[in-house]
């Protein structure tokens, strides 16, 4: 019988995922937080931004699962032992939506929609010839599940996509780069950069004032990775003087974003609530559940992740 297992998310739906849970294993004992009953009988966790000393308050926790990719938020939780593994949540449909998200972002700048919807603010009517998709490079930084799958969706569409990450990685069809050495010829090819690099101490502000600038003038921005990755302060400059035409934004180092953040009243900049791929309970529970089964049977557990490396 398997120990109680916490859910504790101020963001996620709790009666979905905890319908999800018992359709995968209904014996499954799921509290929701803050409603603990005894803490002792908590063997794993399910969250997201846990409440500062949640995790550390359960003597019996066995396993934590991040309900997304970015494990930023508990490993930055020094409360949290150090031996208890951490698993992320990363299936297919999470990266099929992310690659979706993506498309949607790149086709809208590729097109200079933002263009014409402040020409239809202005009511201005004023034609440009749109370029064909192929004389628009792309390029992606972090090109693991979430990545490869937007840049595998993007080539198929005509675009032609490069990938740079820290480690050397393959995908076919993409040309692909790593390490910091070819950061800079990764940038200088692309037009469209995307971030969906995992939050860590190597890629915190890694896309700084150097990154932006090593990028084509009048190049546009879409981040729908982790805030920390951006310069927020170095966008903005970059952005005032026209080196970045324009920026998608879905991620944030403060969130929800102030209202007093200069970003909110760009007219280049689109501003989203973190809204680009999220766990879908009937699928992702699936994983939840397997590791659950794994973790009695002392079987390796599934999308752990590397505390050193931050994912």
């Amino acid at each position: 019988m398997p120990g109680a297992l916490l859910f504790s998310s101020r963001l996620d739906d709790p009666v979905a995922w905890s319908a999800a849970l018992k359709a995968e294993m209904p014996e499954l004992d799921v509290r929701v937080s803050p409603d603990l009953g005894d803490p002792a009988d908590i063997e794993t966790a399910l969250v997201w931004k846990a409440p500062p000393g949640e995790l550390a308050s359960l003597p019996n926790l066995k396993l934590i699962t991040n309900l997304g990719a970015g494990v930023d938020p508990i490993l930055a939780d020094a409360t949290i032992p150090p031996h208890i593994p951490v698993a992320r949540l990363g299936d297919e449909v999470m990266a099929q939506m992310m690659a979706q998200f993506v498309t949607m972002c790149v086709l809208r700048h590729y097109r200079d929609l933002g263009r014409y919807e402040r020409q239809h603010r202005e009511a201005r009517w004023h034609y440009e010839l749109p370029r064909a998709s192929y004389d628009v490079p792309v390029g992606i930084m972090g090109i693991g599940l979430l990545g490869g799958g937007a840049a595998r969706m993007l080539a198929s569409i005509g675009f032609r996509v490069a990938g740079w990450g820290r480690s050397p990685r393959t995908i076919e069809g993409i040309e692909t780069y790593h390490g910091p050495e070819r950061l800079a010829p990764f940038l200088a090819r692309t037009e469209i950069l995307v971030c969906l690099l995992p939050l860590t101490r190597e890629t915190r502000h890694i896309v700084n004032r150097d990154a932006l600038y090593a990028l084509p003038r009048g190049a546009k921005l879409v981040n729908c990775g982790r805030g920390g990755t951006v310069d927020e302060a170095a966008l903005l400059t970059a952005l005032q003087d026209g080196q970045i035409a324009e920026a998608t934004l879905d991620v944030f180092e403060t969130e929800p974003l102030p209202e007093t953040h200069p970003f909110w009243r760009m007219d280049q900049v689109l501003v989203l609530p973190h809204i680009a791929s999220i766990a879908v309970p009937e699928i992702a529970a699936r994983d939840v559940v397997e590791n659950i089964r794994r973790l009695h049977q002392g079987l390796p557990l599934l999308n752990i992740v590397d505390r050193a490396r931050g994912y």
